[in-house]
């Protein structure tokens, strides 16, 4: 636990030792498994289970009470996996997942309290854009990676390559519809730097503990 007299100072130290920028953070891996952990026999079981696959990044989702903790737990026992923070909704979550020592932070939206938050928090930060107001918001703090969610009901394909016109600087990672079957299509994309998806790790795979199943669905990707 950060002890609030020391928020501050550790704080100012994520800010200057960080690198600022997710796509630097992943080292070239392209697709970013997105998950939901809900115990840490989970937590444990899946963190190896996805190195042992060649994938050093994980999404763990805020859509249940065990997120927070599950990056805690992984971050502590797997240092060199790169953790990402999904589905932060609240700039309350966003503190929580700091002091838990998350690497950067994803939402599905974006507002200007998180925008506000991430940058007093010093943490990379990948928010959920959609038009392109969502757009435009993200420029006014100096974001220039951001997520396209729900990518495929948002336009998809067709959306990125409308962006990169009028906003020629961003770059995405689509996650919402992105499968096996199609995210070669996105990754083809010049303005996309990576894509966000599930089939890397199943629920029903991870509820099973089958982690050699998904070790070889991220040799799959990574060998590619």
């Amino acid at each position: 636990m950060i002890k609030q007299s020391s928020l501050k100072s550790n704080t100012q130290e994520i800010s200057v030792n960080k690198k600022m920028l997710v796509s630097e953070m992943l080292d070239g891996q392209k697709v970013v498994p997105v998950v939901v952990i809900e115990n840490q026999e989970q937590a444990m079981g899946l963190a190896q289970a996805l190195l042992d696959g060649g994938v050093n990044v994980i999404e763990i989702t805020l859509r249940n009470a065990y997120g927070i903790k599950a990056i805690e737990l992984i971050k502590q026992r797997f240092p060199d996996m790169v953790v990402l923070a999904g589905t932060v909704n609240l700039p309350a979550q966003m503190v929580a997942v700091v002091k838990a020592g998350v690497d950067a932070i994803i939402s599905p939206g974006i507002t200007e309290s998180l925008l506000k938050t991430a940058k007093q928090q010093g943490i990379p930060y990948l928010p959920g854009v959609a038009t392109a107001s969502d757009l435009m918001l993200a420029m006014e703090y100096g974001i220039r990676e951001c997520k396209l969610f729900p990518a495929t009901v948002v336009g998809g394909i067709s959306a990125l390559k409308a962006f990169s016109g009028p906003f020629s600087e961003i770059r995405f990672c689509p996650t919402g519809g992105v499968s096996e079957s199609n995210y070669h299509d996105f990754l083809a994309l010049p303005n996309v730097m990576c894509v966000g998806g599930s089939w890397l790790a199943p629920s029903k795979l991870v509820r099973e503990g089958d982690w050699s199943a998904i070790t070889e669905l991220c040799k799959a990707v990574s060998e590619k």
